[in-house]
């Protein structure tokens, strides 16, 4: 049986802080919620359109899932079943989806999959039409390249799980594939897949940049495309608020589902052996394994191959918007990492010492409310007071912590709570509290997780567009606003080689930063 992690009961340090900083972070988000509300129309308010949207919404983000959790089964599956060469590699591949900006990727998926793209020059050798990426299909399509991995590492965590004794067991019953299907993997599944739907699904429901840069036009429409229409066509914040407080809901509910899906009874405990497969080492599952390894990594691949291709042309060229809007993104990530390291350590600090309820409340609110419906409450609420455009960066920055923040926590809280553990008695024997224990014991003991921390803080906010698509004007731009406008502007070459930079600056961060936190142990 598992032990669960017991909180400490000696304190080194103060929980007020820990407290002061969740307060702030549910004051921000409740705060905008009820500006949101009260500005709202309610149901009535829906027109045609909204109507339309909100049908759309739910659709992509099924579609979405289904694809996603259909394709991410035998994927896992050969994963599980396969050891060869560059396994590790691959499986640390598909966490790279997760810190690459979206900006970037749907770049790549156009230049594989649009009508130029390398699928349909390949198809007009034989004469066929070139693929259409623009609408429904090209929502999926890229909503599939993000949440493939995660699904794929969600199911595939659901497989390790089950004991090696098991499979062992059902070799002396000599048990063929089928059997082994049935017996072992249909349960499992019947347990995992029902969780990593709804997180995928809760996931497609507030993707905006996606809809923005591949929806295609009126049909295409998301709920927060939808919001952001109604602040830069129409400027109707009463509108803008209504479908917010529509996505809120829809957003809450999705959250709620994923987290209370039942994980099921589990298999039981093993000897933790490795795993020995005896049902896939005929001719036709190696083949089969191998055909859905390889179509999963060129499907990642490919696109960010394209990427490297056709951004190092436009690199060489870049326009001096380009370059100032680096320098944007550049601060506001800065600020944002700062900042949730600010609100991340004490927090995480508090929920070690047995304040729980912290961090279930800042991460619910994290996950469940969306950046544009955050966004839209700020706008709201400054409005009246001052301009808001010209708060446009550190609102960004602001909306970028929050949404980084549980996953902060998940990283930080468990290492916090084991130094903790550990040290307290001592601690508090030489009299070492307050800010002595943070610096001396717990910031040199948790370097490498608030490195990961940070870095994962940082990529996530040089690659987000979202908030200051609602809060730029046309003098300022961070850098993944600045390729969609060149995108728009059809100035193709520039925007790649802009999106090539993003990306290598993303990367660069989120390497430097994690790489920095644990230099000392590789030292």
């Amino acid at each position: 049986m598992a032990l669960r992690a017991q909180p400490v009961t000696l304190r080194p340090v103060a929980t007020w802080p820990g407290t002061c900083a969740a307060l702030g972070v549910a004051l921000l988000v409740l705060g905008t919620l009820t500006a949101v509300a009260l500005r709202a129309e309610g149901p009535a308010g829906l027109g045609p359109a909204d109507w339309s949207a909100l049908r759309f919404t739910l659709l992509q983000a099924s579609l979405s899932a289904l694809f996603s959790i259909g394709l991410a089964v035998p994927v896992a599956r050969a994963m599980a079943r396969r050891r060869f060469f560059g396994r590790r590699v691959l499986i640390t591949l598909l966490g790279a989806p997760f810190i690459l900006p979206v900006i970037v990727a749907i770049l790549g998926l156009l230049a594989v999959f649009g009508r130029s793209g390398w699928v349909s020059d390949l198809l007009a050798l034989f004469g066929f039409a070139p693929v259409q990426i623009y609408g429904l299909h090209g929502v999926v399509i890229a909503h599939v390249f993000f949440n493939l991995p995660l699904a794929t590492r969600l199911i595939l965590q659901g497989w390790q799980e089950i004991p090696a004794e098991r499979f062992r067991l059902a070799a002396q019953l000599n048990a063929g594939p089928r059997a082994m299907w049935r017996l072992l993997e249909a349960p499992m599944l019947r347990q995992v897949l029902p969780g990593a739907t709804a997180v995928v699904f809760a996931i497609c429901l507030s993707s905006f940049a996606v809809a923005l840069t591949l929806g295609g036009g009126p049909k295409s429409t998301t709920l927060e495309l939808a919001i952001y229409q109604a602040f830069h066509f129409d400027f109707d914040l009463g509108r803008a608020a209504m479908l917010s407080a529509v996505q809120l809901g829809l957003t809450v509910i999705a959250a709620l589902l994923a987290l209370r899906v039942p994980p099921g009874d589990g298999f039981g405990g093993g000897l933790d052996r490795a795993v020995s497969r005896w049902d896939g080492r005929g001719i036709g599952s190696r083949l089969l394994d191998s055909l859905w390894i390889s179509l999963a990594a060129l499907f990642l691949i490919l696109p960010l191959l394209a990427v490297l291709v056709a951004g190092v042309p436009g690199l060489m060229s870049l326009p001096s918007s380009v370059w100032s809007a680096t320098w944007v993104s550049l601060q506001v990530a800065a600020l944002s990492t700062t900042l949730l390291l600010l609100i991340a350590l004490p927090l995480s600090a508090s929920i070690a010492l047995g304040r729980k309820a912290l961090g279930e409340v800042a991460g619910i609110l994290g996950l469940a409310a969306s950046p544009l419906v955050i966004g839209t409450g700020l706008f709201v609420l400054v409005y009246p007071i001052a301009d808001p455009f010209a708060l446009a960066l550190p609102v960004t920055a602001v909306v970028n912590m929050v949404m980084a923040l549980p996953f902060a926590l998940r990283i930080l809280v468990p290492r916090v709570r084991q130094v903790m553990q550990q040290n307290s008695r001592l601690a508090l024997a030489l009299d070492m509290r307050g800010s002595a224990f943070w610096w001396q014991v717990l910031l040199p003991r948790c370097r490498a997780q608030i490195g990961f921390a940070a870095g994962l803080t940082a990529a996530l906010s040089l690659g987000d567009l979202g908030v200051i698509a609602l809060f730029s004007d046309p003098e300022v731009a961070t850098l993944p606003l600045q390729v969609y406008r060149l995108m728009g502007a059809y100035r193709m070459e520039a925007a790649q080689g802009a999106a090539l930079l993003l990306f290598i600056l993303s990367m660069a961060a989120f390497w430097l930063l994690d790489r920095g936190g644990r230099f000392h142990a590789e030292a």
